[in-house]
């Protein structure tokens, strides 16, 4: 048994398919099925329905893989936890929506950078929903997202790393002008409902029975901006007030009495794997946010 050969079990279980688990763990798909011969001849049972289309999880397989997830978690943890009191060593993989990573993140990775020269970082961007996922399925180690709203993935925790409120945006000729009342008569550019955030906007934009009249849906905020700043519509857009100052084309209004806000906070698995890692880079990223009354 090999630790190559039970993330190419994960791979499968997660991708549903020899093919795309093999793309994803850069394989051929001979040399996955290999892995997974040598698995089953390790466990001496079938892994695998493979008398359907795609290949089945049998029993024994479904436990294979909790325990492959287990044994990774802890390999994986093993070069954080001996590295010293001091310096962090290791690999950590991190996912983050882009309001982290236009605000917080860029200084927090540079900080922990220079502070812990062998720990290795990657970053990958996405949507909350999207990255709670990838956490769960073990490809990201945490990441950085709004806090959890449901429908979410069971069996993650979270560390609340800083606080953005929701703003009404509409294009600066308005900023003499009531947005709440502009909602009912401008064209309404919507943050994508697929997201934690636009999940919490249209939520509340329901409570509050108010009808907008949906124009554009998208999923950046920097194209809400856009959009906004060219006179194309109005919207709902979370910020930190920092990011509102700067904002000198927009007028911007607090969405909701009192204001509507969210959470952004640090998701990683139950069982912290990467614990000591994950708990520097909540440290760094919480030193580097501004709060709102800089």
């Amino acid at each position: 048994m090999s630790l190559r050969a039970l993330r190419t079990l994960l791979a499968i279980a997660q991708y549903g398919s020899f093919v795309r688990a093999a793309d994803a763990v850069h394989l051929t798909q001979s040399a996955v099925s290999l892995h997974v011969r040598s698995l089953e001849e390790d466990f001496n049972a079938l892994l695998f329905d493979r008398s359907r289309r795609l290949p089945v999880l049998t029993y024994a397989g479904h436990i294979a893989v909790e325990r492959a997830r287990e044994i990774l978690s802890l390999y994986d943890g093993i070069s954080s936890e001996i590295g010293g009191d001091i310096e962090l060593r290791g690999k950590l993989r991190i996912g983050a929506i882009q309001t982290a990573l236009a605000g917080p993140l860029p200084l927090a990775l540079a900080a922990l950078r220079a502070e812990h020269p062998h720990l290795r970082i990657t970053v990958a961007s996405g949507m909350s929903a999207e990255l709670a996922t990838r956490v769960e399925a073990g490809e990201l180690d945490v990441a950085i997202t709004t806090e959890p709203v449901r429908p979410h993935p069971y069996g993650l925790v979270s560390t609340v790393l800083y606080e953005e409120g929701f703003w009404i945006v509409a294009p600066v000729s308005h900023a003499h002008e009531d947005l709440h009342l502009l909602l009912k008569s401008q064209p309404f550019i919507r943050f994508d409902l697929r997201a934690w955030a636009g999940r919490t906007i249209e939520r509340e934009l329901r409570n509050m029975r108010q009808r907008v009249q949906t124009s554009m849906e998208l999923d950046s905020q920097n194209a809400i901006i856009q959009m906004v700043s060219n006179g194309l519509g109005i919207s709902i857009i979370p910020l930190a007030r920092h990011q509102v100052e700067s904002l000198t084309k927009l007028a911007c209004e607090p969405f909701g009495t009192p204001q509507k806000t969210r959470r952004v906070v640090l998701l990683e698995r139950e069982d912290r794997p990467l614990g000591r890692l994950a708990t520097a880079l909540a440290h760094a990223v919480i030193a580097h946010s501004p709060s709102d009354d800089q």
